[in-house]
């Protein structure tokens, strides 16, 4: 079993940073494609970035990229999200996970493992 613990999150003004960190643990999983997705009040779930654990290749959303930049440090088993040039509609419950699948994935569906969430409020 795999466990995700997010940490980082908070309020911040706009055009503020944060970083977001991921710490996972339990079985290996040197295949697996780790992820951030985000979810506001009323909106489904949304695919932020991410990022295959073995090759390092990312992916973004259009709406971050350029923005944010996923990252791991395999040493530590920590999964991070670098966010700067926040804006409003970046306020959002921001959630760690995992596919077992080692193929890039957006469908939140996809993902196996999910971490408890860190809240991001961005003030204007």
């Amino acid at each position: 079993q795999v466990q995700l613990v997010e940490s980082g999150g908070g309020l911040v003004q706009a055009g503020g940073s944060l970083r977001l960190s991921c710490a996972v643990s339990g079985r290996t999983f040197s295949n697996y494609f780790m992820a951030w997705f985000r979810q506001a009040p009323g909106k489904e779930r949304e695919f932020v970035a991410s990022i295959q654990w073995s090759g390092g290749s990312t992916y973004y959303a259009d709406s971050v990229k350029g923005r944010f930049t996923i990252s791991r440090d395999n040493a530590n088993d920590t999964v991070y999200l670098q966010m700067a040039s926040l804006k409003s509609e970046d306020t959002a419950v921001y959630f760690c996970a995992a596919d077992r699948d080692p193929r890039p994935e957006t469908n939140p569906r996809e993902y196996d493992y999910w971490g408890q969430g860190a809240q991001v409020t961005v003030s204007s």
